[in-house]
């Protein structure tokens, strides 16, 4: 009887959690609800079948048990009750089969009017290109990919000259327009998941495979990689803005092609030595840094780190926490750099510096750190020499207190929050496998003897 009594609590426990549970589905954003319409009628058939089963076994347990004078009767056969069970299973099985059909069978057909955009997916990170004026696409191949060509475009494919390229995993779409997405992947399995337009498709490598939908509302929502990927795939996230037509085409037309990019020209460091001069109060003449100035080395810093920072310097994403004292100072100084040929210049002088270690100021056990880098050398490699594919900077070699710092703050949340801030997100959930201070002594500790 007890255990007739639990299954019982079971089920009605089980729909009060169902009507009052916090956890629904994000509200919709897309064309895509016949989606939800399938979704809720498999939980209304398996909730039927959860809650018939469930009852049924505590009716068993109470009608059947164990009586002194009772005896059991021997049925091998029922036909009448295999014949309901086989109909009403089939009933079951088709509707929650049916919707799922009607919906691929919308899913596979695109609309002819849909723009295209394509959405790159890599460890662990998201990309994006849209076609030019021309609406075409260039060839792109997986073998042409390097940092110079993230996306392995051909360069003489005069269709890729005027593709715009996005590196970063913010896309922008007009509201109320059909879009196809295709999708790709540079390296493993992916999966381009926007909750609020669901549908979802996984990126396999060697492949295209699409997406398609009609975003319906306004806002930001947030890219998930569904598809688990390796060690960082829960920070593997990006942002697809809706807005309207205009915003979308005055956004798009700020991005570069694959041509602007091409004919960029090269830093002067000539001309950024004299720029460099408002740097060099703090950071020093060689770019050596200063603990007491709480300015870090910069010499021997990939230019591609450099530039971003400035950039996230001047755009808030950085240096705006009200707990950010030394972000502060240094987010109007990085505007004192006009615009991005005087942020190339600096950088370019910077390259000219020699490269000479930090002087190491942290103490810690270097055996305990080198277990502790396994995780950061996925990103930042075994030599802690950087790795621009995976957005992860140097730290062999550069200001060992300027390091504990940033994992101090990425910890707190003082850095890696802004919405933009894609990449310092993933290290503010990165940093959180450190417990405690001794770790991150230890960990850079390690990473001084690299």
């Amino acid at each position: 009887m007890p255990f007739a009594v639990v299954l019982i609590l079971l089920v009605v426990g089980s729909i009060i959690f169902h009507v009052l549970s916090p956890w629904w589905f994000t509200p919709l954003a897309s064309n895509w609800a016949m989606v939800d319409v399938t979704m809720d009628i498999t939980f209304y058939v398996t909730g039927l079948v959860f809650v018939a089963v469930n009852l049924f076994m505590a009716y068993c347990v109470i009608k059947f048990r164990y009586k002194k004078e009772a005896r059991a009767t021997y049925e091998p056969e029922n036909t009448k009750l295999e014949n309901w069970l086989t109909f009403l299973t089939a009933i079951g099985v088709a509707a929650m089969l049916t919707p799922g059909l009607l919906v691929w069978a919308n899913f596979v057909n695109v609309p002819d009017e849909a723009h295209v955009v394509e959405a790159v997916g890599q460890q662990w990170h998201w990309t994006y290109r849209y076609p030019g004026e021309d609406g075409k696409f260039g060839e792109v191949d997986a073998e042409r990919i390097s940092d110079d060509n993230p996306f392995g475009i051909d360069p003489d494919d005069p269709n890729g000259q005027d593709d715009v390229l996005v590196y970063n995993p913010e896309a922008h779409l007009p509201v109320d327009r059909p879009v196809k997405f295709l999708l790709r992947s540079k390296d493993v399995l992916h999966n381009f998941t926007v909750t609020e337009f669901r549908v979802k498709m996984d990126l396999v490598p060697g492949t295209d495979t699409f997406l398609w939908l009609t975003p319906t509302v306004e806002g930001r929502f947030e890219v998930l990689c569904e598809e688990l990927c390796g060690i960082a795939h829960h920070t593997m996230r990006g942002a697809v803005i809706v807005e309207q037509q205009e915003d979308f085409e005055s956004w798009l037309a700020q991005q570069p092609t694959w041509a602007e990019n091409s004919a960029r020209a090269a830093g002067n460091a000539q001309i950024g030595a004299a720029q460099y001069g408002v740097c060099a109060a703090c950071h020093g003449q060689e770019g050596e840094g200063m603990q007491a100035l709480n300015a870090p080395k910069l010499a021997g810093q990939s230019e591609w780190y450099l530039r971003k920072q400035i950039l996230n310097y001047q755009n808030g994403a950085r240096g705006a926490h009200q707990d950010d004292v030394y972000g502060k100072q240094m987010a109007p100084m990085a505007n004192t750099l006009a615009d991005a040929a005087a942020i190339d210049n600096v950088i370019a002088h910077i390259q000219t510096m020699p490269d000479n270690p930090a002087e190491q100021t942290i103490e810690g056990d270097v055996d305990n750190g080198k277990q502790l880098y396994r995780v950061c050398a996925y990103c930042h490699a075994d030599e802690a020499q950087g790795v621009r594919a995976m957005n992860a900077p140097r730290m062999a070699g550069m200001s060992d207190w300027y390091l504990k710092r940033q994992l101090e703050n990425y910890q707190t949340e003082i850095r890696g929050q802004h919405p933009t801030d894609f990449y310092g997100f993933q290290m503010s959930l990165m940093a959180r496998t450190l417990y405690g201070e001794q770790d991150i002594d230890d960990l850079i500790a390690y990473i001084n003897t690299l």
